[in-house]
């Protein structure tokens, strides 16, 4: 091996996931915030009290600014969780567990 080639330069083949119905192009090993901030969404998730838009702040998973659903499960942080190829990823409004309340 010679150790001045890399071994490994380029990412796997690209998939999709749905973001609010929309499919977005992600890559093996990023984040759901990753995967949307490169398709050009920057919020994905509203406060409780006013409805203002909220997407990553911290990126670490300290802040909880970019929580989301994914498959069905509320308050996941887009910045810690990895994206996977058909994962169904959608808006936040409030808490997450019963929108008809929220606005």
């Amino acid at each position: 091996m010679d150790p001045l080639t890399p071994a490994r330069t380029g990412p796997d083949a690209p998939f999709t996931v749905l973001f609010d119905g929309r499919e977005i192009r992600a890559l093996p090993g990023q984040s759901i915030a990753a995967a949307l901030w490169s398709s050009g969404v920057t919020a994905w998730r509203t406060t409780r009290g006013g409805g203002r838009p909220r997407g990553v702040f911290c990126g670490i998973g300290v802040c909880f600014d970019c929580l989301v659903t994914v498959d069905g499960r509320p308050n996941q942080r887009a910045c810690l969780v990895p994206a996977v190829r058909g994962a169904d990823v959608r808006t936040q409004r409030g808490t997450g567990h019963d929108d008809r309340h929220e606005d």
